[in-house]
């Protein structure tokens, strides 16, 4: 498989592949001085260039959640450009977790 995506073998059918991408979920702790400086906001503004679903919220210990549903190569583009933006100075350690998609979110929201 190419560029780090998770496919299912569909289907072959008159010697063409047919592939159905398998989504994921991931889940992103971002610690550091990452609440009242617009991390989420400027999450959710960069959500708008990817193929995902999920949530980002504040947690009472400081640290901020990101859970995404999607293919693999748009959550990981998401990530990046997490990593890229201008809240990224912020961010002291990541936490992250893949695991498969549950299917529990219509769009992206900022939840708290």
């Amino acid at each position: 498989m190419s560029c780090g995506q998770s496919r299912t073998l569909v289907a072959l059918y008159w010697g063409c592949i047919m592939w159905e991408m398998r989504r994921e979920r991931v889940t992103m702790f971002y610690s550091g001085p990452v609440q009242g400086v617009g991390f989420r906001y400027s999450v959710r503004r960069l959500v708008n260039g990817f193929e995902v679903t999920g949530t980002v919220r504040n947690l009472d210990d400081g640290r901020v959640e990101l859970v995404a549903e999607g293919v693999r190569a748009e959550l990981e583009g998401l990530l990046e450009a997490v990593r890229q933006s201008e809240v990224a100075r912020f961010v002291r350690r990541e936490q992250v977790d893949w695991t498969e998609a549950r299917n529990e979110f219509r769009s992206f929201e900022i939840t708290q």
